[in-house]
């Protein structure tokens, strides 16, 4: 073979782009643009219509039988889930870390992360929200957000509180940071939550707002933004 064309080949080589199945307002796919932006690694953004039911589609539910996005193909590899994503793109894209080595501070931010992702943004979901409103009216469909929300929120504050500097758990933005931005967004913006109730939580939101891997990922951001 020839040497001098092999070098060529292998400096011409690209490794397959990601691909990241999202909606603008999905609030778990900003999470992993946030981290993708963070990380420096290019993707391509694959829009699902939410409202349109694409997400039901035989060709989505093969990527996530569970009709959900963020979902993200790496060459061969499908992952769904937010948190399975950004701990996949943790092990195999390990520049800007999003744990930090601590122990102590990497619990923490798992920890924070699983708050988000377990105890606050499910209870907040469209398909929740509707069955809320189905079974109790519209006026109880904000209060039931609200409700989940600052329930978190207050569990956050406790555990931050003496933590936090510029962002959760320190000067570098880590995990609990990649969740923390998003939800705070959201609540704000989408459901009224009263920030001034939970200072720390509202001081490091502005703090992310600052930064430009977070306003690229932002929902006005995307390529299916319907502003």
């Amino acid at each position: 073979m020839d040497t001098h064309n092999q070098e060529n080949a292998d400096e011409s080589f690209e490794p397959p782009k990601l691909v990241l199945y999202s909606n603008w307002q999905s609030s778990c796919s900003w999470r992993v643009r946030f981290a993708l932006n963070l990380k420096g690694i290019s993707y391509e953004y694959k829009a699902v219509d939410l409202r349109e039911g694409e997400q039901y589609t035989a060709e989505f539910e093969k990527i996530n039988p569970m009709h959900f996005v963020p979902a993200l193909v790496d060459g061969d590899i499908m992952v769904s889930d937010s948190f399975a994503i950004l701990l996949y793109l943790e092990e195999k894209y390990p520049q800007k870390a999003l744990l930090p080595r601590d122990p102590q501070l990497k619990a923490l931010n798992l920890q924070v992360a699983s708050i988000i992702s377990s105890s606050i943004q499910p209870l907040q979901m469209l398909n929740v929200l509707k069955y809320i409103e189905e079974k109790a009216g519209p006026e109880e469909r904000l209060s039931w957000a609200q409700c989940a929300i600052e329930r978190g929120f207050q569990a956050l504050e406790k555990l931050l509180e003496n933590v936090a500097t510029r962002y959760a758990t320190g000067d570098e933005v880590y995990l609990a940071d990649v969740f923390l931005a998003p939800q705070i967004a959201n609540a704000t913006l989408r459901f009224q939550i009263d920030m001034a109730k939970f200072p720390t939580l509202r001081r490091i939101y502005e703090s992310y707002k600052t930064l430009a891997e977070y306003k690229a990922s932002s929902p006005e951001n995307q390529p299916d933004a319907m502003i």
